[in-house]
């Protein structure tokens, strides 16, 4: 199957081959309503959707309030959410506000923070926003499929003093596996590509819609949020003719400056604040691509410039680094180390085919020599509230994974035994095949927390684990 050529769509899709592209090894529209207040009825519910565009038929997903993605929430730094799901699906669901620091009970993981909300039932999240920044929300209970048929949407929490901008805009960049018909192919738990790159797809969207064409003004400067929303696909993005400067990764500020080699990688979950400069001229156009799997790049969207004379002629001053977050300031001198090690999958060498002949959970993947089968583990760990930890992460896989840990935002401090330029913090890692990143946080929030993949497929084939703060 192939939207680009058998469908003839030009670059609105393009096909990546599914179980092909699952066994590469690799080298080096709309948006939902915003909800401005405190309080929010959220339904997750099959919906009938358009997401390729005529003439092609309407796709069946599973939404948040009759949209993909989901109702986009913004709230102010401090204020208190409040958001009732209503599940209208046929399983059962949870939410997760991936990366704020929520209590314990409010962290939406099935079996081990909560009650999966069943069909027919409901349940109120309710918590304060410490943390201003670029967040987004998604279900934590058979994620891979319920991610995978749409279910995330975002949430903004606005700093007191944002950087100046003339528009704050919004793509949440989601990764779909469609028919030529546009119906969702309904393979999931595909084994043999769990065990590889997770469950790629062949037709990327922004907000929901297969991009063609994304309208600037020349002069104008823009805060774009990008949201990978995608259950496996990772994204490297290269703005062409122009130069993207980072403002915040993961919702947390850092020290503003360009990508390297220009491209803005995000796996599974991350996110990247950028400011960018529309120095086009009028009724120009440039191009977003994505070129992260080798041989395989593909032109995202146009950057159309409309006919309107400049906005101004000399560009704003550079931006400035944003406040800092909340989160308290890791002691890397009387901190206590640990390491998790990743191990597992196709081409992964000892223990990759462990737990094989089993079902979901346990197939291939494990930390530390454990594969998880499910979210009510035993914890790996158990920290102290309040003290420091450096945990060094080792990927002894072939294949990258975006590893996530909740209830925390932390510092990676290191990649392969060398200081990070920029000491980021961030709430999910990206670790290439073979290589360690070592992690520093001060574990301020009690309960158990997931520590996972966040290419779902892996999730769910057992590299997961349970970090105990007490």
């Amino acid at each position: 199957m192939s939207f680009l050529r058998d469908l003839k769509i030009d670059r609105r899709t393009f096909l990546v081959g599914s179980s092909a592209l699952a066994a590469v090894a690799f080298s080096g529209g709309s948006r939902g309503a915003a909800m401005p207040g405190r309080e929010l009825a959220l339904a997750a519910r099959p919906k009938r959707l358009q997401l390729v565009g005529a003439p092609y038929n309407d796709t069946d997903v599973w939404s948040y309030n009759a949209s993909v993605p989901g109702p986009e929430i913004r709230i102010r730094q401090g204020e208190r959410l409040r958001v009732v799901l209503d599940n209208q699906l046929p399983q059962a669901t949870t939410i997760h506000w991936h990366g704020v620091r929520v209590p314990n009970g409010m962290d939406g993981v099935p079996f081990l923070t909560q009650k999966p909300i069943g069909p027919g039932e409901t349940f109120a999240y309710e918590f304060e926003c410490p943390d201003a920044g670029t967040y987004w929300y998604h279900p934590h209970h058979h994620s891979a499929e319920q991610v995978g048929r749409g279910l995330a949407g975002v949430l903004i929490i606005e700093e007191a003093e944002p950087v100046e901008v003339d528009r704050d805009v919004v793509w949440v960049l989601g990764d779909w596996r469609l028919n030529r018909d546009a119906s969702i192919v309904d393979d999931f738990g595909n084994r043999m590509e769990a065990t590889m790159a997770g469950r790629i797809g062949n037709t990327v969207t922004i907000n929901g819609r297969v991009p063609e064409t994304f309208q600037v003004r020349a002069g104008e400067r823009l805060r774009l949020r990008l949201i990978n929303a995608s259950p496996a696909r990772i994204f490297g993005l290269e703005f062409r003719k122009h130069r993207p400067v980072i403002i915040a990764l993961d919702g947390q500020p850092i020290e503003p400056h360009e990508p390297p080699k220009g491209q803005i990688v995000l796996g599974p979950a991350m996110r990247a604040d950028i400011v960018l400069e529309m120095n086009g001229e009028p009724d120009s156009k440039a191009f977003v691509r994505d070129t992260f799997y080798e041989g395989r790049a593909y032109r995202l969207v146009d950057l159309v410039y409309s006919g309107e004379p400049r906005l101004r002629e000399r560009p704003l001053d550079p931006p400035a680094r944003m406040r800092a977050n909340t989160m308290p300031e890791p002691d890397l001198v009387n901190a206590e180390r640990h390491s998790a090690v990743l191990q597992g999958g196709m081409m992964g060498g000892r223990g990759m085919m462990m737990g094989m002949s089993g079902g979901m959970g346990g197939m291939g993947w494990s930390i530390n020599g454990v594969a998880a089968t499910g979210h009510n583990l035993a914890p790996m760990l158990t920290l102290s509230r309040g003290r420091s930890y450096v945990l060094a992460v080792r990927n002894d896989t072939a294949w990258y994974h975006p590893v996530h840990l909740h209830g925390h935002s932390f510092r990676v401090i290191a990649r392969n035994g060398r200081p990070t330029r920029y000491r980021e913090w961030l709430d999910t890692v990206l670790i290439p095949p073979r290589e360690q990143a070592d992690i520093a946080f001060v574990a301020d929030n009690p309960g158990d927390w997931m520590f996972h993949c966040h290419i779902l497929d892996h999730q769910e084939g057992g590299m997961m684990a349970v970090i105990r703060v007490a």
